[in-house]
């Protein structure tokens, strides 16, 4: 029999974060389901991981260059290890709003200057990040706003604000876009040293006021000297703009939604849970911790479990994290920082502005085959620290029969939801060699490799790539 509550934390931990091994679940459990959301929201108590590490062991991640998927080592070490998961989650969720890719921006630091701020102000206020982004030199340069002038307007950054930051295609017309982009003229980075032999050097936001259009501009209505910060605060004030983070919050943390070009003219799945979100947003003056908040300790949050296909992020790290083992930096974390991108989620790399794709859109016969291979290769090593604990608690708890051996397993490996039609095929495979001894040294260590191999199974089923 499942434990609800077990299955609950489980559920919030998937989605708030990347998954929990089973002794962390029983903590949080036995704090409560409440208790753990407001951890997970404060997460100020838990202490920062040393960026320290990371350099000393791998001091090329300082300036990792443009290597194909290098970047992202420490980032991705930092999803894995870090005691602040919801702050970690949130920073991929914004990087997925915001997408921008080292493929124009030509070094990783840059981006994962972006990811710093997202943890920084990811569940504070949302005009504020969205102020601070216009700032962000790497995302002025991905959408040429540095190409923006009072004589000239560039309208790439304008129309993107509009479109996929803040309010979506069909609430705003072509002469908006135009009146945003003369807001944001002189919004610029400034000029940098040619690349030195340890990469580029940094970038910095500069607002050149000589190069500001400061004529009067209508937008959205409202007509004025309008800058940047203007256009912001009256993005703001539309009741689009929240419907649409509502939506985007709904899609990363609930369940798998249409693409976001579809959204102008396809409904959301929960009009009534999109409304209490964007609700919330509006009447906290647009606070992410507090939407968040109710989103969390919502029925429709609580009830959709498994309703979301896991992110290549989510796979890689969520298996790391219950196998164990990643905690020290070891060599080969560059190759490790790889296998996202592999599955089709280059991190740091999105595909273009629009982000990534999710939901079923994430699956190919390659990436599948990749999913299956790289987590069934980590549950199968006996070795790992997290396979050992489950081993000894399935020991522990005397589980011998097929049957009680595969429960135990979906027990420990989720609590994961099969079908009665994967649960047999599964007591089919560990039933041929008959019952699980666990009594002599020779019977533990056959017993463990037949339990590697079941749990290898067991990630090759789909219910373990949803959350």
């Amino acid at each position: 029999m499942v434990n609800r509550d077990i299955a609950l934390m489980a559920h919030l931990m998937r989605r708030a974060g990347f998954g929990a091994p089973r002794d962390e679940l029983e903590a949080r459990a036995a704090k409560g389901y409440e208790a753990t959301v407001e951890e997970l929201l404060n997460p100020e108590g838990q202490k920062a991981l040393d960026r320290n590490e990371m350099m000393r062991f791998h001091p090329w991640t300082w300036r990792p260059g443009t290597l194909p998927g290098m970047g992202a080592a420490e980032w991705l070490h930092d999803m894995v290890n870090t005691k602040r998961p919801l702050e970690e989650k949130m920073a991929l969720f914004w990087h997925q709003v915001f997408a921008t890719g080292v493929s124009k921006v030509d070094h990783y630091d840059d981006v994962m200057d972006m990811i710093v701020k997202f943890r920084q102000k990811g569940m504070g206020n949302y005009r504020e990040l969205l102020s601070e982004m216009a700032k962000d030199p790497a995302l002025i340069y991905w959408l040429d706003n540095c190409e923006n002038h009072s004589t000239a307007v560039n309208e790439n950054w304008g129309r993107e604000l509009l479109e996929l930051f803040s309010m979506g295609v069909g609430n705003y017309t072509e002469v908006d876009v135009r009146e945003c982009s003369r807001a944001f003229t002189g919004w610029t980075i400034l000029p940098k040293l040619p690349r030195g032999p340890i990469g580029r050097h940094d970038w910095f936001f500069e607002y050149r006021e000589e190069d500001h259009d400061d004529g009067e501009k209508t937008f959205l209505g409202e007509t004025g000297k309008l800058n940047g910060d203007d256009v912001i605060r009256i993005i703001c004030e539309q009741p689009a703009t929240a419907e649409f983070i509502a939506r985007h919050l709904y899609n990363f943390f609930v369940a798998d939604e249409a693409q976001v070009p579809a959204w102008a003219v396809t409904p959301p799945l929960d009009p009534d849970a999109i409304g209490l979100l964007a609700n919330t947003l509006v009447k906290s003056g647009y606070d992410i911790r507090s939407t968040l908040r109710v989103l969390f300790n919502s029925d429709f949050f609580k009830n959709a479990r498994f309703a979301r296909l896991k992110s290549p992020s989510e796979v890689v790290v969520g298996t790391l994290r219950l196998v164990g083992g990643a905690e020290f930096p070891a060599p080969g974390i560059g190759d490790l920082s790889r296998q996202p991108s592999y599955m089709g989620q280059d991190l740091l790399n999105p595909p273009s502005v629009e982000g990534w794709h999710t939901g079923a859109e994430w699956i190919n016969s390659g990436s599948l085959m990749r999913r299956v291979n790289f987590t069934a290769e980590l549950v199968g090593d006996v070795s790992r620290p997290g396979i050992k604990a489950l081993v000894d608690r399935l020991q522990a708890q005397g589980d011998r029969t097929p049957e009680k051996v595969v429960d135990g397993c979906l027990d420990l490996m989720g609590p994961l939801e099969v079908s009665r039609e994967s649960r047999d095929e599964l007591v089919g495979f560990v039933g041929e060699s008959g019952e699980f001894a666990w009594d002599t040294a020779n019977q533990v260590q056959a017993s463990t490799a037949r339990v590697s191999e079941l749990l290898q199974l067991i990630v090759s089923l789909r219910e373990y790539q949803y959350a």
